[in-house]
């Protein structure tokens, strides 16, 4: 043998079994890891005793279905309300299956069973007797007599054809075993017992299957139900404040008095109800047919107004999708540069050949603004005024119509309370107005020489509510005073401010007496963030800077301008920033607490108005006698307009106010003809700032303020050592 045939043997062996015992080793790890194996028990399990394991619990299953909703409602059209549901069932179809069975009476039956009576298995007759059952023939085999059990099942005689098929089972086995030659004969009584079977069927004994039986058999299908879920839902908890206080003998008596004065109005107000409705059947039916066709022309009047709306918005649709939607694609192609594309135009044929001496947009309702009708020509003064509010949802007609004994120069529009509406006449008087109620007459006026301004009121402007919780506002006029005025119950109660006179301005009276020039006020605007801080436009083109708290000092004077200034407006995002229109053609901006401007604008004509945009920190726009808008973006260019857009005929007429809506991107620009022109800005005008890579999240208000400063911080550097002199002069008041 060679090494070859070693090698191979070696590597084909077996290794042997071990020696003491088969699977001894097995055994010993089985035992080590039962021993080793611990219960792992819960450490707040209950301990039970014997007798509670072994307590049964019964559970009763109820086919109730608990997720089933009671109370399920539908609204129904016919009746006009809401009608409950009809609950549910409980039952849950899981499967459904149409047969094909036929009771054995009926006519297909009977006509199937003579059809085919040859075929099929032998059936007892559903109504033998017992004698007859058991005189019946023996059956043929052990699955002739399965399906004989299924017939005397339909009978009801189940159990004793079970008991008669196992002794006949029993006897044949016995029979088998001790006469095994017999198998021959046993076959033979087979055959004639089969042959037997369907002779007694057709003589009547005996009923077969139909031929549409079906062998059944019972499906069960077990569905998962879900458990039920708890779902928990964290609220936040009503506000709770602690309360104490001491009931004494004087706090009882004060609220009995409070509920008994209470009673004695609610009596009051039934009393005057009654007079009221005895006043009315006393009134004539001439007088009662005419107050019932006032309130009836009330009715028809807003119904009108409803209508005038949807034919003007259907007349002018084509103006209102641009006014909401059009972007001027050319803005694309051009570099920095907009336009302003004309929208509607707003008139009234009564105030035609009277100029618009102010705009203002509602600060509630962002299409509603109110115009002011009046003359700046002091030699031609018109013997009347107006004031108008137009919508832009109904261009040729006013919604509001205020006519006045004298030229509207200005009014104001309450930032909280929307419907009231201050104005101030060429006359030097003041009045407001209540639109929610009757709005033809003033709510209040100024009364008495002593109680009005002596001059042409130039500008108007609410103030914060008093700390009683008082409504008032301020004005300024020719006469060099500013009033504050309270509106109380009956009447207007004015107080002086201020009363403005030249720094300068001291000459000598003939009995060698010294007098103090007055400063004639052209406009005024008050700070947003301190109220009690405003600034006061002069005819001599002075800015001076004014408090409430100081009735003889100026905080600041600023030589603004060489001729009248007709109005300042501060910066939206920072309010140390301000900007000042005059009649010498020339637009400033201004720092607050800085004696010199940041920037200068020349624009060729007299400015009678100019506003900061309330989308960006660095936008305005002004207007001039020579019928132009110009649009700034300090952003873009700091030397010039990127729009300049002549709205008017320049020899004919001349623009006198503007304003910026709130919301969307148009303006409002009135002229000296009485005429407002609506103009919408074009994207170039109004673009926002893009925020950085690292700082997307940061609000456009913020990226609006640091634009700002940006732009400041080139042009307001002072040069090193210089300070800015403080310019606070005292007057007499």
């Amino acid at each position: 043998m060679d090494e070859e045939d070693l090698l191979n043997r070696a590597s084909t062996a077996k290794p042997k079994p071990p020696t003491d015992g088969a699977g001894g080793g097995d055994a010993d790890d089985l035992d080590a890891w039962v021993k080793s194996r611990q219960l792992v028990k819960p450490d707040n399990q209950l301990d039970l005793t014997e007798a509670e394991l072994s307590e049964e619990i019964t559970k009763v299953l109820t086919t109730t279905n608990t997720n089933v909703v009671h109370n399920l409602v539908v609204y129904s059209f016919k009746e006009e309300a809401y009608v409950p549901l009809p609950p549910a069932g409980n039952t849950v179809t899981l499967l459904k299956f149409d047969g094909n069975s036929l009771h054995i009476d009926s006519d297909e039956a009977k006509y199937q069973m003579e059809e085919s009576g040859e075929i099929g298995y032998p059936l007892p007759a559903p109504r033998y007797s017992l004698m007859e059952a058991e005189a019946a023939p023996p059956k043929a085999d052990d699955g002739e007599a399965g399906e004989g059990g299924e017939g005397e099942d339909q009978e009801g005689k189940e159990g004793e054809e079970g008991a008669e098929e196992a002794e006949g089972e029993e006897e044949a086995e016995e029979e088998a075993a001790e006469e095994g030659g017999e198998a021959e004969e046993g076959e033979k009584i087979e055959e004639e017992t089969a042959d037997a079977a369907p002779a007694a069927a057709a003589a009547g004994g005996k009923k077969r299957k139909l031929i549409n039986q079906f062998n059944f058999c019972e499906r069960a299908a077990l569905t998962f139900t879900n458990p039920t879920r708890n779902v928990d839902t964290q609220t936040i908890p009503p506000p709770r404040s602690q309360y104490g206080a001491n009931v004494l003998q004087w706090v009882i008596y004060d609220s009995y008095a409070e509920d008994f004065e209470q009673q004695q109005k609610e009596r009051d107000k039934k009393d005057d109800k009654k007079a009221q409705r005895k006043d009315e059947l006393k009134m004539s039916k001439q007088e009662l047919k005419a107050a019932q066709a006032e309130e009836l022309n009330k009715k028809y009047l807003k119904c009108w107004q409803i209508l005038e709306r949807m034919i003007n918005q259907n007349i002018y649709k084509d103006i209102a999708h641009d006014y909401r939607y059009w972007e001027d694609p050319a803005d694309e192609f051009r570099d920095g540069e907009g336009t302003l594309l004309p929208l509607w135009k707003f008139q009234y044929e009564r105030t035609k050949k009277m100029s618009v001496t102010d705009v203002m947009f509602n600060p509630y309702y962002y299409d509603l603004f109110a115009v002011c009708f009046g003359s700046h020509d002091f030699m031609k003064q018109p013997s009347e005024g107006s004031i108008c509010l137009f919508t832009v949802k109904n261009p040729s007609y006013p919604d509001y119509i205020i006519m006045t004994e004298s030229g509207v120069m200005c009014c104001d529009i309450h930032p909280k309370y929307p419907f009231l509406v201050a104005i101030g006449l060429y006359d030097g008087n003041v009045h407001v107005y209540n639109l929610k109620e009757n709005y033809r007459e003033p709510l209040y006026v100024s009364m008495g020489v002593g109680d009005k301004h002596i001059e042409c009121v130039w500008e108007i402007k609410w103030g914060p509510d008093m700390a009683d919780g008082e409504i008032n506002f301020y004005s300024v006029s020719s006469g060099g005073r500013v009033f504050n005025w309270v509106l109380m119950q009956n009447k207007l109660m004015v107080t002086t401010i201020i009363t403005l006179f030249l720094e300068n301005g001291i000459v000598s009276g003939p009995d060698g007496t010294e007098l103090r020039l007055r400063s004639c006020g052209s406009c005024m605007k008050f700070h947003p963030e301190d109220p009690e801080i405003f600034l006061v436009g002069t005819e001599e083109g002075c800015i001076y800077k004014c408090s409430i708290a100081y009735s003889s000092k100026y905080l600041m004077t600023y030589r603004a301008h060489n001729l009248s200034v007709y109005r300042i407006d501060f910066n939206r995002f920072n309010s140390n920033i301000f900007i000042s229109c005059s009649g010498d053609w020339r637009v400033k901006i201004w720092e607050d607490m800085r004696p010199e401007p940041l920037f200068i604008f020349d624009l060729g004509s007299a400015v009678g108005d100019v506003k900061w945009a309330p989308y960006s920190s660095t936008v305005f726009a002004a207007v001039t006698n020579e019928g132009k808008v110009y649009v700034f973006d300090l952003n873009v260019n700091k030397y010039k307009a990127i729009c300049i857009q002549a709205v008017v005929p320049k020899r004919k007429n001349k623009l006198t106010r503007l304003s910026f809506n709130e919301k969307l991107p148009f303006i409002i620009v009135g002229d000296d003809k009485g005429t407002v022109t609506s103009l919408k800005l074009s994207p170039n005008l109004r673009q926002m700032v893009k925020p950085p890579k690292k700082q997307q999240n940061l609000e456009q208000s913020v990226l609006q303020v640091q634009k700002l400063e940006k732009l400041l911080s080139l042009v307001r550097e002072l040069p090193e050592g210089e300070i800015i002199k403080d310019t606070t002069t005292t007057v007499q008041s």
